[in-house]
């Protein structure tokens, strides 16, 4: 299991926030110590599921000295947050249709909500009987 590091922050007038460098513009927050490092794997995983849904690349987990050389990050106390996530990880492929098939999984996807991936997933998942598409 990867473990990224979260950055606490606490203001005088607010509760524990926590940021991610690997992930910037990912952040969270609780009111307690206990509540912001739960609310941190939460919206971790979230914001993974989400990078793997639209097949973006997730980033390798910095080190802590990397982290700590950068000085905006000093202001924070470092923790190791879990990534606990089931999504599955997307793999690009290139594959070889006929062109008068092609344009007709493009017409059936355009009216159906499919991309061209989620269509071939689940046309082989119904294929190989692993799911009904």
């Amino acid at each position: 299991m990867k473990q990224y590091i979260g950055l606490i922050h606490k203001d005088a007038e607010s509760g524990f926030g926590v940021s991610f460098p690997d992930f910037p513009g990912v952040v969270t927050a609780g009111k307690d110590l206990d509540e912001a490092r739960s609310m941190a794997e939460e919206v971790l995983a979230f914001h993974v599921e989400g990078l793997v849904e639209d097949r973006e690349a997730i980033p390798e987990p910095s080190s802590l000295e990397n982290v700590m050389s950068h000085r905006d990050n000093r202001t924070g106390v470092a923790i190791l947050v879990s990534l606990k996530t089931n999504a599955k990880k997307v793999v690009r492929v290139n594959v070889t249709i006929p062109e008068d098939i092609l344009r007709q999984i493009d017409q059936f996807e355009e009216l159906h909500g499919y991309n061209r991936s989620g269509f071939l997933t689940a046309a082989a998942k119904k294929v190989m009987g692993l799911e009904a598409a």
